[in-house]
């Protein structure tokens, strides 16, 4: 007790009365932001529809009020936080069955490869393999070869055998990536045989030295010029089976016209140049250009309903790396489709997932990170009652609106994921629709 009243002394009763003062001022500062939260989630939880589950199969009264969220869109963008958690991925088959049996859905698309989405669909239309083997041949190397869409593909191949009157597809927006696969340069050399064999000799000798195209990441050290030459070549290839759709409207060749745009898209990407943060930009603008140009024309082309599963950063209208990603996939497919197209993104406040070391190789491996802290979105969302929700953001009430107008640190990862700092989003800026969990898992390897 002596020690302690000589060390405080005249100095240390100021620092004390210092130290008193602060706390009373500060504590109504920290009172009135805990009450301004507590207000937003007592805001958020009078627009929160609870989930009952995330996996498939089982009653789906939960997701009636998504389907009137979702309204007449004819496509819907359901996003992901990762890519790499089962919770996610399940969650995206959930959603497909339902939007099929109670919308009339009838293609899932997914942020891979075309030529891959094709082999796929073959399959769902009666074609050989099992839903195993066709997912380790299409989906090898991606972050979607997981058991989780051995479980889709399962799905909707078993509903087409139950359902041959009401069909459902598989589609792959992207670009050919990892490889595009020598049958769809088969595909269009086959239909131009037929068509317009006087254009075959030219057509092969284009493609001749385009193919194989078996693996992206090795295909990107070759020479810049060379790759740029052969952008031409595929550009060229493009307008010379194009020149002929002019004159012949069937629905044979429009496909033939799109398998070879395609290819085009694949090789003008892939001149891209990693040294050049301004060239990758230039790409990844072009990849997503691309992959709602494909969107479009499976949608026009089909008139199907069409589930449309990638990324957060795609199907949304805002990237958490606008440097890298100034135009997404979801604003273009906003743009040409208006209310036709809605967008649902994901969020989680903790858990695992998988990524990678860098996004041009390596292996898929799980990640961890801490329940989200305050001032990120997560930790927010994660104070409503519902264990797992979804919301409508567009019609938030005005509580909630301002907070999920503002940017705030967000988990998100894609083929890498960075820590610290975490990037920033607003959420209503980059969705109409979001889906909240409260803990992910690793998805599940095959």
């Amino acid at each position: 007790m002596y020690g302690y009243r000589k060390t405080t002394g005249r100095r240390g009763l100021l620092a004390l009365a210092g130290m008193l003062a602060a706390t009373t001022v500060a504590a109504p500062v920290a009172s009135a932001s805990t009450s301004r939260e507590a207000a937003v989630v007592r805001s958020l939880e009078r627009e929160a529809h609870p989930l009952r589950s995330t996996d498939p199969g089982g009653r789906t009264a939960d997701l009636r009020a998504l389907s009137g969220m979702v309204g007449d869109a004819k496509v819907v963008g359901l996003g992901e936080a990762t890519h790499g958690s089962h919770e996610f991925f399940a969650m995206k088959e959930r959603v497909f069955r339902h939007l099929v049996e109670e919308r009339g859905f009838t293609t899932f698309a997914l942020e891979m490869s075309w030529s891959a989405g094709l082999r796929i669909d073959e399959y769902l239309q009666g074609g050989p393999g099992d839903p195993r083997r066709i997912a380790e041949e299409t989906l090898a190397g991606s972050p979607w070869e997981r058991e989780e869409f051995v479980s889709l593909i399962g799905w909707m191949r078993e509903h087409n055998r139950r359902h041959p009157d009401r069909r459902v597809h598989f589609m792959g927006d992207d670009l050919g990536g990892p490889k595009l696969g020598d049958h769809i340069f088969e595909r269009v050399l086959s239909s131009v045989r037929e068509t317009r064999p006087e254009a075959l000799p030219r057509l092969t000798e284009l493609y001749g030295g385009l193919r194989p195209f078996d693996d992206i990441f090795d295909y990107l050290r070759k020479p810049a010029g060379e790759r740029e030459e052969n952008a031409a070549r595929a550009k060229e290839a493009l307008d010379l089976v194009a020149e002929q759709h002019a004159a012949d409207d069937g629905d044979d060749y429009a496909w033939t016209v799109q398998h070879a745009r395609n290819i085009a898209q694949t090789f003008a990407f892939a001149t891209i140049d990693l040294a050049d943060p301004a060239s990758i930009t230039a790409a990844e603008r072009l990849r997503d250009q691309a992959m709602a140009d494909n969107v479009l024309w499976w949608q026009r082309h089909t008139g199907h309903k069409m589930l449309l599963s990638a990324h957060n950063g795609h199907i949304g209208y805002l990237s958490t790396h606008p440097d890298m990603y100034p135009r997404t996939q979801g604003a273009v497919l906003r743009d040409r489709l208006g209310r036709d197209y809605a967008a649902i993104g994901f969020s989680f406040a903790g858990g695992s997932f998988l990524t990678k070391n860098s996004s041009l190789g390596g292996d898929w491996k799980p990640v961890t990170v801490p329940a989200a802290r305050p001032g990120m979105n997560e930790h927010t969302l994660d104070r409503v009652r519902y264990r797992d929700f979804y919301l409508d953001l567009r019609t938030a009430p005005i509580a909630a609106r301002a907070w999920l107008d503002r940017a705030r640190p967000v988990y998100d990862a894609g083929s890498t994921f960075t820590p610290d700092p975490l990037p920033t989003l607003a959420l209503s800026r980059a969705y109409d629709i979001l889906i909240h969990l409260h803990r992910v898992r690793a998805a599940d390897r095959l």
